[in-house]
């Protein structure tokens, strides 16, 4: 048998390793999940923070952070239909890279989804405040917490649901508040506001230089991590081969359009040294509904990121608990993990990973930094595992150089290395800011450290595996 052959059945192994999971999910679902978890605080909340880094060029920091988006979804998209997995990325990596990598990544992802969660829970806090100043925001983001920890306990289906009305909610607001403000800076609805705050403010239009714009991509990568979640539907799929390719597809188009279009607003309406911000109090969104002075429209707006940063929770949470599903399956966790309840789902996965992320977002009694700590934690995972999907698709096409494949990435393999050019110059960069971007090396690294530990004292000791549940 060629390796190729080889690929495809351990591929075909896996499906059927973490068969059980009801496959009840369509297409139209599956898009409305990946856009779920990918439109969150990262561009309701983070963008401030880019902004404050880049100014008006932010601009051109999430489109370089677009452009590696991209290069991954189309990487990613054409492994999926080979190998329609729950382990996905995860998966791909053991077969194409190593035992070790599909062990390290998996970990890796599941303790990012945890901490992208309890970052999403204190943004609800903030988020609250507007409403009620005095309420605690680790208390906000812990009764969230908990609902959504219900929620995923129960069947796919119900989750599915929710989140297809909570995605609605922030697209419409998206949408809307596109028009609204170009309608305002054409003049079309009052005096129109014009391009001066995009180009004539001191410093012009990259007032920070070139390195401002480079640590704004930083902030702009965070706000496309979740691309990759529609993989991990693919074991709940109604017909993964067809659904995930056209998810992955036209969710990166949709992205890309709500994300660029949604900062030139806020740029062109507020001054970025007003919209941007080192530490994050209030969604740049909410502040120019504020100043545009329509009755109602910042609550309605708050109400909207906030239930932005909760669908964002519900799709994390929902991922978490299948990567540990996943990594029971294979034998590298607890057998008790890798169990389903009547309903289909990983509940034991679920509830473990909802109480590591009730310890996540309590870190907002510590310090009120909590959500750019999570941040940056968070962050270095979701590097971590698109260099993996991207090193991965390296071997995988070279593997599968003679096979028929059904989607191929074009501009193999330029870009590829560029995408993982761009990933390590960012990993370099993110010591440069001392407010919270070394967070990321100094939790990260010693995160690797510990499961390598792990893997080499524990997993190779059992090896071969055994896999049943």
């Amino acid at each position: 048998m060629t390796k190729a052959t080889d690929d495809i059945a351990a591929g075909e192994a896996a499906v059927a390793r973490e068969s059980g999971l009801h496959r009840t999910l369509g297409k139209r679902q599956i898009t409305m999940i990946g856009l779920g978890g990918a439109i969150g605080t990262g561009l309701f909340m983070g963008s401030g923070i880019a902004i404050g880094y880049a100014g008006p060029a932010v601009l051109v920091s999430y489109a370089i952070a677009a452009l590696i988006a991209v290069v991954m979804v189309f990487s990613l998209s054409e492994m999926a239909v080979v190998h329609p997995t729950a382990g996905s990325f995860g998966t791909y990596a053991e077969i194409y890279l190593g035992r070790f990598a599909g062990f390290l990544i998996r970990y890796t992802y599941w303790i990012q989804q945890v901490l992208l969660i309890g970052s999403e829970a204190v943004a609800i806090g903030v988020y609250f405040r507007f409403w009620f100043p005095d309420l605690p925001v680790w208390l906000t983001g812990m009764v969230f917490a908990g609902g959504l920890i219900w929620l995923n306990s129960r069947p796919v289906r119900n989750f599915a649901s929710v989140e297809y009305w909570l995605t609605v909610i922030k697209v419409t607001a998206i949408l809307l508040f596109i028009l609204l403000g170009g309608s305002r800076i054409l003049g079309l609805t009052g005096a129109a506001t014009g391009l001066h705050n995009v180009t004539g403010l001191p410093g012009g239009f990259m007032p920070n230089g070139f390195g401002g714009v480079w640590m704004g991509v930083l902030m702009a990568l965070f706000s496309f991590l979740g691309l990759e979640f529609v993989v991990a539907t693919a074991g709940e799929a109604e017909n993964p081969r067809e659904a995930i390719p056209a998810a992955l597809g036209t969710m990166a188009a949709r992205l890309f359009i709500f994300y660029i279009l949604a900062l030139f607003i806020i740029i062109a309406f507020l001054p970025w040294t007003d919209a941007g911000a080192k530490v994050v109090t209030q969604s740049p969104f909410v502040r120019m509904f504020g100043a545009v002075g329509i009755p109602y429209a910042a609550g309605v707006m708050n109400f909207v990121v906030a239930s932005a940063a909760l669908s964002a929770m519900n799709t994390s949470l929902f991922l978490a608990s299948r990567m540990l599903f996943s990594l029971a399956r294979g034998g590298y966790a607890p057998r008790a993990l890798g169990r389903l309840n009547e309903g289909g789902v990983p509940l034991v996965a679920t509830l473990l990973s909802g109480g590591c992320v009730v310890l996540a977002a309590s870190l907002a009694m510590l310090t009120p930094l909590a959500y750019n700590y999570l941040f940056g934690i968070a962050l270095f995972g979701g590097i971590l595992t698109w260099a993996s999907i991207l090193a991965s698709h390296l071997v995988f096409r070279r593997r599968h150089a003679a096979t028929e494949l059904p989607v191929r990435m074009p501009f193999f393999p330029v870009a590829q290395f560029i995408g993982l050019a761009l990933l390590a110059a960012i990993t370099v960069t993110m010591a440069l800011d001392r407010d919270f971007w070394d967070v990321a090396v100094i939790a990260g690294v010693p995160w690797c450290a510990f499961v390598a530990l792990v893997y080499w004292s524990w997993v190779r000791r059992r090896m071969p595996l055994d896999a049943t549940v």
